[in-house]
């Protein structure tokens, strides 16, 4: 055979299963499954339980603890205890899983049960994660339920990934790999290393995290893992310090909060300090922390707020800031406190471990903690060529780099995007405008200030924005030199016409030289925050100035601003993966230019192939020197993407493709067979994501004698492509349908922001005691959904206009928009079943029920309706079949209307 059968594949995994020390057994069905897990729980805790098994009736209160739980409640039961009472009264604990002790658990492996599932070689990793979401779906129920990690492979590539209530996308699926991020692909090897008996439970007792505020169940990815083992490590065994250097975007916060939490949990480590900068505590940082240990973060500004929790013992774990524990340590009146703390046993684990802060302040720090260690976390750390100010580097005060994960291994894993860089020539002139020596006589402020320069590179920032966001789709960031050139900036966008909503932000000084000044920079900030007021309605000002920051955060992360011109501030520690481009007008260099273009590349969806960062300066030689240094390589190519000729000539081929299986549009419909059907859609996403990464350059134009098809060409394609998708989704064999599994790229497709989440956030957001500014908002609100264009939109819009035009008016100001939505839409659900119910003469009741199996199960019973129909409306023939249809639309229709 060319390809293993799934059969083979099976076959071997469980033999090498066996070997490793699973034992063999067979559940045929959901009986045997509650007797395999009765008598497993039982010998689990026969010590405990004095050797007598479990009666019935203790079995059926076992039961009922655990089952008809969430995925969530049910990874926290099996974390848990229960007290058992026994028939005789006694009590006795029951554990269901050894967080402690993981390699004491027991270990079975049969091939009933899809947890791993396989497909044969040659075949797309994907349908298989497919299919685990449609077992999930539709199966697992009861015990499955404590399913915590899935496996899926083809025996080449091989996934993992966690159990979740919610839908899990292809994105949350990991490869393995070994400590030096070499990928462990391979199903042999795959099972040999991370399905091993004791590592996998590892895996789950350790390495797993119960996220409490999204209730949600979330697994650790390689590189996390072996950071934390190798911290971890380094604290037990030693007094040494050291620190990890995972690139920026890489989930450094879940990686050092796992390892501070592990420590935190060790007798003989008294405290755990997680220590941040000020400036990156903001909401975000705060919401992160707080899902992983609720309640850890010192959320005030106040210094007795830390010596509290630092004296209380039931606190071993303390997020705050680096300023704070500084001003602890300084202030005798916290001395006899702090004085417990001097020669315990406490670690701190530092955050942006290459910032300049920390280094000021460690003296002091190490100074009162005589027994301290240390532990940094950095995406970009200190080298000789970076060094401080101070000629200090990372190694200087950490000593040993424990982990490494490169930007260059993220790029290539997925977990963050590459650059895409464009360098714009601003003035003519023969000299680089970085050499000093060749300008000494040059005043290159004055060229880079002047009027002409400012409005060239504004104008040309208006004319790309659309093409390098999508249409608006994302949000940009604007890092200029200054803060005059800033306000320059902002004063020249004014003046020009367009429909950008443009916000600036700085930190203004209290005590700032003004003479020479036309406007102090406190004066020109508030009134860029005075438009800020008139473009959202809101009321800030510069005495509210860290309100003002939290609230540009929030729109820079819901892309309602589109612009933002900042000169250091939201470059470092900011996240937001609706953030796809950097304008850049200032010299950036190693850290702080892999810091701030990484703002750009976190990973969403496949409309952001890429960040895209704009530069107006020649960092065309500093860019090269920061990505190499960083992936410690002399080669960029892993970093940079691509040129526009060479997705030009992709896109050629991927044509090509194209028109081998159909010339034009029209030839769509012949497609017969879903195998052909098949091949079109795969040739057409794969034309569009190579369309998708043409657009973001400025130099792209739909031109057909450039490309090969005409723009009116493609859209035709993409409408046939639609109408195939459509009829899939619509399918109610879904599980025979080699098109059911397929990754259609739909949001490829669709190029609007305005989707159904973002119009509920601006619902959410209408001021209800206010009247007047009600009626503006859900304006406002009316006029985003009259421009949408996302599929599942459009089949609300008239909902919820009908909602905002007749509801919300009559709320009052202590009122949920939300309760009062789903009152709203519930009433509408029956009025449209009601509806329909009589135009075509069938029971509501019965289509009542049709819709809520297939909201539950993704399936619409054809054979059931037909005989409804046939019973109730005696149909000819020809006639049932017209009405089948009509009633299988309406359901599918229906549920996605109201989803």
């Amino acid at each position: 055979m060319s390809y293993q059968s799934e059969a083979q594949l099976e076959d071997n995994l469980i033999k090498q299963l066996a070997k490793q020390g699973f034992n063999k057994v067979k559940i045929a069905n959901e009986e045997e499954l509650k007797n395999n897990f009765r008598n497993e729980l039982f010998e689990h805790n026969k010590s405990k339980l004095n050797n007598q098994p479990f009666t019935d009736k203790e079995f059926e209160r076992i039961l009922r603890h655990v089952e008809g739980k969430s995925v969530f409640q049910s990874a926290m039961i099996l974390r848990d205890k229960f007290i058992l009472e026994r028939e005789d009264s006694s009590e006795v604990y029951i554990e269901f899983f050894d967080s402690k002790n993981w390699c004491k658990n027991r270990f079975q492996v049969t091939n009933q049960t899809t947890v791993v599932e396989l497909k044969r070689r040659g075949l797309d990793l994907k349908e298989a994660f497919n299919q685990i979401n449609r077992y999930k779906k539709h199966s697992y129920q009861g015990l499955y339920r404590y399913l915590q990690i899935f496996v899926v492979s083809n025996g080449v590539d091989t996934k993992y990934f966690a159990n979740s209530d919610k839908e899990i996308l292809f994105s949350q699926t990991f490869f393995w790999s070994d400590e030096e991020n070499k990928r462990i692909s391979n199903l042999k090897d795959f099972t040999q290393t991370f399905l091993d008996k004791t590592f996998v439970s590892k895996v789950i007792a350790r390495y797993m995290i119960t996220n409490e505020t999204d209730k949600l169940l979330m697994v650790m990815r390689p590189y996390q893992i072996y950071a934390v083992e190798s911290l971890i490590n380094r604290a037990f065994e030693t007094n040494n310090n050291g620190f990890i250097w995972h690139t920026t975007g890489s989930g450094k916060t879940l990686t050092s909060f796992k390892a501070s939490q592990i420590l935190a949990k060790e007798p003989n480590i008294k405290k755990v300090f997680f220590l941040v900068d000020r400036k990156d505590l903001d909401s975000q940082t705060l919401a992160e922390f707080n899902k992983f240990e609720p309640d850890s973060v010192d959320t005030t500004d106040k210094t007795d707020t830390l010596v509290k929790q630092i004296k209380d013992i039931n606190k071993p774990l303390i997020v705050t800031t680096i300023q704070k524990m500084a001003n602890a340590i300084k202030n005798d009146k916290y001395s006899n406190i702090m004085n417990e703390y001097k020669e315990e046993k406490v670690i701190f684990i530092i955050d942006e471990c290459h910032r300049s802060q920390f280094g000021q302040m460690h003296k002091a720090i190490n100074k009162h903690f005589t027994n301290a260690q240390y532990f940094g976390f950095t995406g970009t750390p200190r080298f000789f060529e970076n060094r401080s100010q101070e000629g200090r580097v990372t190694a200087d005060l950490f000593e040993k780099c424990l982990h490494t994960y490169l930007i260059k291994d993220a790029i290539k894993d997925g977990n963050v995007l590459g650059f895409s860089v464009e360098y714009i020539k601003t003035f003519d002139g023969g000299f680089d405008e970085n050499d000093d020596e060749k300008v000494k006589a040059i005043d290159k402020e004055e060229v880079f200030m002047c009027d002409e320069r400012i409005d060239l590179v504004a104008n040309n920032i208006i004319n790309i924005h659309n093409a390098k966001t999508k249409n608006k789709q994302y949000t940009a960031i604007f890092t200029v030199q200054s803060i005059p050139m800033l306000v320059k900036y902002y004063d020249k966008f004014k003046e020009i016409n367009h429909d950008l909503k443009i916000a600036g932000i700085f930190s203004f000084g209290a005590n700032e030289e003004s003479e020479g000044k036309d406007e102090h920079s406190r004066d020109s900030l508030e009134r860029m925050i005075t438009d800020y007021n008139k473009m959202f309605d809101t009321n800030y000002s510069t005495d509210t100035f860290s309100s003002y920051f939290s609230d540009v955060s929030k729109k820079v992360k819901t892309a309602k601003i589109d612009i933002l011109i900042v000169v250091n501030m939201f470059l470092t520690g900011f996240d937001s993966k609706t953030l796809n481009t950097l304008y850049v007008d200032k010299n950036l260099k190693y850290h702080d230019l892999v810091q701030a273009y990484s703002r750009t590349n976190r990973v969403e969806k496949s409309t952001k192939p890429y960040g895209n960062v704009v530069c107006y300066r020649n960092l065309k030689k500093n860019t090269d020197d920061a990505l190499c240094l960083f992936s410690q390589t002399d080669n960029t190519d892993v970093v940079l993407m691509e040129s526009y000729e060479y997705y030009l000539s992709l896109w050629h081929s991927e044509l090509k493709k194209l028109y081998a299986l159909t010339e034009n549009p029209e030839d769509v419909d012949s497609l017969q067979s879903e195998e052909d059907k098949k091949k079109f859609i795969l040739a057409f996403r794969d034309l569009t994501k190579v369309l998708t990464k043409l657009k973001t350059f400025t130099k792209f134009e739909f031109n057909k004698d450039t490309l090969g098809m005409s723009e009116q060409s493609y859209q035709d394609f993409k409408s046939k492509y639609l109408l195939i998708y459509d009829d899939v989704k619509r399918k109610d064999d879904e599980k025979t349908s080699i098109l059911a599994d397929i990754d259609f790229g739909i949001e490829l497709m669709h190029t609007d922001k305005i989707n159904v989440g973002y119009i509920m956030n601006l619902i959410r957001d209408i001021d209800l005691s206010d009247k007047e500014k009600q009626a503006r908002d859900i304006k406002n609100v009316i006029t985003e959904l009259d421009r949408a264009d996302n599929e599942d939109l459009r089949l609300k819009v008239d909902l919820l206009k009908e909602f905002l035009n007749k509801v919300v008016p009559k709320l009052e100001s202590n009122d949920d928009i939300d309760v009062a939505y789903e009152q709203f839409e519930e009433a509408k659900r029956e009025e449209d079943v009601e509806e329909f119910s009589k135009e075509i003469g069938l029971n509501r009741y019965k289509i009542k029920d049709y819709i809520s199996e297939y909201e539950y199960s993704g399936i619409i019973n054809r054979q059931e309706i037909s005989e409804e129909i046939k019973v109730e409306l005696k149909p000819k023939f020809t006639l049932r079949r017209k009405l089948i249809d009509q009633v299988k639309n309406f359901i599918y229709d229906h549920v996605r209307k109201y989803a």
